[in-house]
């Protein structure tokens, strides 16, 4: 028998949060995340408020220097049930 729930969805987050969270999980500031990447602090500002898209490229790099897929970043609120 089936002891686990699937967990219910509780917040929707934008992709600039995904990249907040994700960071300061890994108990980055934004200019160590800067200094990881390449990426200007500026720009992992701008990006974590929305106000610059991540993009492909810099998606990569992020996930890289944050150790997760860059599909995480990209697609924040993803539902595979959904999709399919």
């Amino acid at each position: 028998m089936n002891d686990y729930q699937i967990a219910k969805k509780r917040i929707d987050v934008s992709v600039g949060e995904s990249v907040k969270i994700i960071r300061e999980l890994q108990e980055l500031s934004q200019n160590e995340l800067a200094e990881l990447t390449g990426i200007p602090q500026s720009t992992i500002s701008a990006i974590e408020h929305d106000k610059v898209n991540l993009g492909v490229e810099r998606a990569k790099i992020l996930a890289k220097a944050l150790k997760c897929h860059p599909a995480v970043l990209v697609f924040p609120g993803w539902d595979v049930e959904i999709a399919a």
